[in-house]
């Protein structure tokens, strides 16, 4: 299909591949990366996130589905949740999963049983919330025409408005380390923003990439851009 989203545990990459479901690939060598296995998921692949033994996928119209992977060549179904939009970002912190639900906002949802998962709390942010970034308490959410927007999830049951930044394009993706929020701001580029006040985030740089920015990834000093 379309890989629209990887994330990489050990020696293998789990690739949200659209109308390929979930794709894993094993890359001891990233020379020559092989298919280790696959599952087809119910609707459009769009993001994923690994945790132990399990892969959350960010579903589309079907949620937040649930796939165990404790044997790479023949995944396995757990459970799901059907948010009431189009789930398009997913991260995980203890036993909750933060998902980027669109139209509906930021969807809080308990996985500590994985088989049962159950909705815990809501934030309707003002845009299309397409990428999520958790750091400590604070939800980072790529709120597309409203930029990031940053939320409480202290209380996980009553989520609340901490701040908010309005980036000059449509923010797609977000990655957060220390006190930067890195905004992948599609035909803007890349925006950074300070965030160390969270209640007053204010722009530190940009780099217009040469494309549409879609996601981003912060390792060491470098910032890594899928950009159309």
């Amino acid at each position: 299909g379309r890989a629209y989203g990887v994330f990489v545990q050990d020696s293998l990459a789990y690739v949200a591949d659209e109308l390929g479901g979930l794709q894993i690939f094993r890359v001891t060598d990233p020379a020559h990366p092989g298919l280790a296995g696959s599952y087809n998921t119910p609707d459009l692949a769009y993001d994923v996130f690994v945790r132990d033994s399990l892969v959350y996928v960010a579903d589309y119209d079907k949620g937040l589905q649930i796939v165990n992977v404790s044997d790479p060549a023949h995944p396995d179904w757990v459970g799901s949740y059907d948010t009431p939009s189009y789930a398009e970002g997913v991260f995980i912190q203890d036993n909750l999963a933060y998902v980027a639900d669109c139209w509906s906002g930021l969807q809080i949802i308990r996985v500590s049983d994985p088989e049962h998962p159950g909705l815990v709390g809501t934030y309707s942010t003002p845009g299309r919330a397409l990428g999520v970034f958790v750091q400590d308490s604070l939800a980072y959410v790529a709120d597309y025409d409203r930029g990031l927007q940053i939320i409480n999830v202290a209380d996980p049951t009553d989520p609340d408005s901490v701040g908010s930044y309005n980036t000059p394009g449509s923010a797609y993706g977000v990655f957060v380390r220390d006190s930067l929020a890195y905004v992948a701001d599609y035909d803007s580029g890349l925006q950074i923003i300070k965030v160390k006040d969270p209640a007053h985030p204010s722009l530190v740089g940009t780099y217009d990439t040469p494309g549409h920015a879609y996601r981003v990834f912060i390792k060491d000093s470098l910032a890594y851009v899928a950009d159309d």
